[in-house]
């Protein structure tokens, strides 16, 4: 298995590590709800080196990122990112990503699961296009500083004005003394930015222990990747392989704002004119439970009256509203906000409410 270059930290902050993803990686420290807690309130640092990114050079770079993405990324202007999805010719998902555009290229950020499927995705769709596509990512460390004191935290290490930029977008800059890709995105809802830099483990070590000493009067703290899903979940955001994958298309999935099918041909684009001519059958949905830290979970039943409409993708207890939330998809027809529904919970039937996502009101 593969390591990030903070794997020695993690390990002596006495982190949880599993495997994700061909990696090990964090999944907790202190505790999920405490981590979850402090990017809510604060600010926290999370290592997701294990991202994939991927640069596309030549002449054709953008109708390539045109031709497999849904958004339209000539849109973009140097210095913007664009959330997207790429999509198989029957419109099933191969990924969500970022966009980045540069001067002179572009640089697509894919979930780790993904990676290789998508690298092999994007290159069997190259034809004869003038076009060099370069996996970066054993050579890229990735950091995401979340939460709202992020910004006066990182503010402290670089002369880059965070405070003028706005919401995905991103600079060149010079942080902790090193340089790198500042970038105001983020999977939290939360204020935050997520940094990119080459180099060894030791100027990754430097870079976190700078960060975390710019945060001490903060309160900053180390953020596994339980915490993110809770986060990411919270904020009603889509998680590859629960609330996407390739058996579900963009408009039943509520990225239809991704989705420009009026930016000329992609992969997928037929069939999701189709979909959206006859309307979806299925969407994707939000829901609540009241009952007692009743914990709903990916694969679980969901039932209208009795009989089953769909299935839950992802589910948790909010550590902050501090009772079951999910998302699912459902029969078109029960999808409508407040709907009640059932979720079948260790073979009983549990109340749940059908609520606009996210769940916290930013």
């Amino acid at each position: 298995m593969k390591q990030t270059t903070f794997y020695n930290i993690h390990k002596q902050l006495g982190a949880k590590i599993v495997e994700f993803a061909g990696f090990e990686m964090p999944v907790q420290y202190s505790g999920i709800i405490d981590e979850h807690k402090t990017v809510r309130s604060s600010v926290g640092i999370f290592d997701v080196s294990h991202m994939g990114e991927f640069e596309i050079r030549g002449k054709d770079a953008l109708a390539l990122v045109q031709k497999v993405t849904t958004n339209d990324a000539s849109k973009l202007i140097d210095g913007k990112v664009q959330y997207s999805s790429m999509c198989y010719p029957d419109g099933g998902i191969v990924d969500d990503l970022l966009v980045y555009k540069f001067e002179n290229h572009f640089m697509l950020v894919v979930n780790a699961a993904n990676l290789n499927k998508d690298f092999d995705w994007i290159k069997s769709n190259i034809g004869s296009m003038d076009v060099q596509l370069i996996d970066k990512s054993d050579d890229i460390s990735l950091l995401a500083v979340q939460g709202p004191k992020s910004l006066v935290t990182l503010q402290k290490l670089t002369g880059a004005n965070l405070n003028a930029m706005p919401y995905y977008t991103f600079v060149h800059g010079n942080l902790a003394g090193f340089d790198m890709l500042i970038s105001r995105t983020g999977y939290t809802g939360e204020l935050g930015f997520e940094l990119y830099f080459e180099g060894t483990v030791t100027i990754s070590e430097k870079i976190w222990n700078a960060i975390m000493n710019a945060g001490k009067e903060y309160g900053i703290k180390p953020i596994g990747l339980g915490a993110r899903d809770t986060l990411r979940l919270e904020m009603g955001m889509c998680l590859y392989g629960n609330d996407i994958d390739q058996t579900t298309n963009p408009l039943e999935a509520g990225l239809g704002w991704v989705t420009k099918l009026d930016k000329g041909d992609f992969i997928g684009r037929d069939v999701l004119l189709k979909v959206k001519e006859a309307g979806v059958k299925r969407k994707l949905i939000g829901f609540t439970i009241d009952a007692d830290k009743a914990f709903p979970r990916h694969g679980y039943e969901i039932r209208s009256n009795g009989s089953a409409v769909g299935h839950v993708t992802s589910g948790t207890v909010s550590p902050i509203l501090d009772k079951g939330i999910g998302m699912g998809y459902v029969d078109v027809s029960c999808a409508q906000v407040g709907t009640t529904l059932g979720i079948v919970i260790r073979n009983k039937e549990i109340k749940a409410q059908v609520e606009k996502t996210p769940f916290i009101k930013k």
